[in-house]
């Protein structure tokens, strides 16, 4: 019957974003080590589901740049340079700068005070910013990546371009699986991670873009710098 059909599409395509997801998440928290080999039967069988949504969401993430496909042999997780690293956050720079930039022309309000959704929307970033902001202060990487992939996602999105809004978070979540695989390696990052959320906020919600852009070029520079250090040995 169509109706079954169709039920069935949507449970499989929601499945294969939970798997997808749940990786994507092992990943960032270093349970799944660069390099790790995996089949597609060994991720079937620890999460219990059929074979099909698995091989769908290790098909997503490959094209995402998190996992490389072995021929005839399963997957397993990219093993990033600091090059890549370099090359990541400057694509992402460019891409904020361009929504920036959009500000600045006044292509793009992005506080209006007599909307009320998007003064909610904002607020709602701002909160996640200082949760971000909190966990980073506390050295609390797991937390922090959640909490900031979610922040610059809902930033970009009140730029209204879901293309660079997506493309931002595609960026975010590489530059991420990137990083982690040199903090890990770190027993305190107290300190030692970026901060600057709410500031950012603030700045863009005064169109203050002049100081938007100083504070993420700080930041990447910041980011730069920590993970070469770490990368150096």
């Amino acid at each position: 019957m169509p109706g079954s059909s169709g039920n069935g599409s949507v449970t499989r395509s929601t499945l294969r974003q939970q798997i997808a997801d749940a990786l994507r998440d092992e990943v960032l928290a270093g349970r799944l080590q660069p390099g790790q080999e995996f089949t597609v039967k060994e991720i079937a069988e620890q999460y219990g589901v059929s074979a099909t949504p698995v091989r769908e969401a290790l098909v997503d993430l490959s094209a995402q740049g998190l996992l490389d496909a072995d021929q005839h042999r399963g997957f397993h997780v990219h093993e990033y340079s600091v090059a890549d690293y370099r090359g990541i956050v400057g694509a992402r720079s460019l891409v904020t700068d361009g929504m920036f930039h959009a500000l600045d022309n006044g292509h793009f309000r992005f506080a209006e005070t007599d909307d009320p959704r998007r003064a909610a929307a904002l607020a709602g970033v701002r909160r996640r910013g200082e949760e971000a902001q909190r966990a980073a202060l506390a050295g609390d990487l797991t937390v922090l990546i959640g909490y900031d992939l979610r922040f610059w996602r809902e930033l970009g999105s009140l730029f209204g371009n879901p293309y660079l809004s997506d493309f931002l978070h595609r960026l975010r979540v590489q530059s991420w699986v990137c990083a982690v695989q040199q903090l890990r390696r770190l027993t305190d990052l107290r300190g030692a991670l970026w901060s600057g959320h709410t500031d950012l906020v603030d700045a863009l919600a005064q169109r203050d873009v002049k100081t938007a852009r100083s504070i993420v070029a700080a930041y990447n520079a910041h980011s730069l710098a920590l993970i070469e250090r770490l990368a150096d040995g």
